[in-house]
């Protein structure tokens, strides 16, 4: 009698290729994993690499909760050139000498886009319009304008400015750049408008993100290297990474596998989503404080 594949409830953490959409690493992993149940935190573009979170089995219930962490990245930045998608996988629309910008203006342009910010993302998004998908109206040739959107930019900072010349000649300025953001942040936004702002455009040449929220790059394998050997960081050991820890007893765990809004502490109050375990150490739910009691989001006990 052959013996039942099971594949542990967990995380993968994949560093990204370039050139795979996020739906490409899921559909990778489902063969590797041998499980339908696979599903990522939050998308990655094609052309960048790094962090992707995938959920396999149970986990993918944390994945929605996991989106919202903070991410970071690092990227090249091209002052002097405009493209369709705001980043290198689309056509060139304007060139525009960037030889004379200083470092001067470009912390000034920088410091603009620090803090808390309204973004608008880029048109070849995956942000739906009444219903489609940006990039199709995009691609369809739609005139529509995206509201801008509320982003948190923590951290936005130049490690080097090179001087550079574009394929059509034009000097341009390349600077490697570090992004500490929010959740729903677009890099390649960022590039556009510091560049609009800079008066000679900019966009996205390079990118990698190094995390997303506790899960940084070290963690992160390949695909081949997963292929070889599927490393799945347990549930349990996942929703303590990524979330405030609250022990309960057995009584409570029991009421609340049973569905009953258990009285939460103060310390939790405002706090998001919390990972609930047993006195064995067992990950039993995901909830969140609502007047003082536990609202289930995710039961996995």
């Amino acid at each position: 009698m052959t013996q039942k594949h099971t594949t542990p409830d967990g995380l993968v953490i994949v560093d990204k290729p370039s050139g795979f959409t996020s739906h490409d690493v899921v559909a990778k992993m489902r063969g590797i994993a041998r499980t339908r149940r696979v599903g990522h935190a939050g998308t990655l573009d094609p052309m960048a690499t790094g962090v992707l979170v995938l959920g396999v089995e149970k986990a993918t219930k944390l994945l929605g909760h996991l989106a919202l962490t903070e991410k970071e990245y690092l990227g090249t930045v091209r002052l002097g050139q405009n493209t369709v998608t705001d980043d290198a996988e689309g056509d060139i629309t304007s060139s525009t000498d960037a030889s004379q910008v200083t470092r001067d203006a470009i912390d000034a342009g920088i410091a603009k886009l620090t803090g808390d910010i309204m973004q608008v993302p880029s048109k070849v998004s995956a942000i739906k319009i009444d219903g489609v998908r940006s990039y199709k109206r995009a691609r369809d040739g739609e005139d529509f304008e995206i509201p801008a959107r509320p982003v948190s930019i923590s951290s936005f900072a130049v490690y080097d400015v090179r001087d550079a010349v574009a394929e059509d000649g034009t000097p341009v300025l390349d600077l490697v750049v570090s992004v500490v953001c929010s959740s729903g942040t677009y890099i390649r936004a960022l590039a556009r408008d510091l560049g609009a702002d800079l008066g000679v455009g900019g966009h996205l040449t390079a990118l990698r993100r190094t995390r997303v929220g506790p899960y940084k790059l070290d963690a992160a394998k390949t695909l081949d290297e997963h292929q070889k050997d599927l490393t799945v960081m347990p549930i349990a050991e996942a929703a303590t990474a990524a979330f405030p820890r609250w022990n309960v007893d057995a009584r409570r765990a029991r009421l609340l596998i049973n569905g009953v809004r258990l009285e939460m502490p103060d310390e939790y109050a405002g706090s998001g989503p919390v990972a609930v375990f047993d006195p064995e150490g067992r990950f039993l739910a995901l909830v969140e404080e609502q007047k003082g009691k536990a609202k289930s989001l995710a039961i996995f006990g």
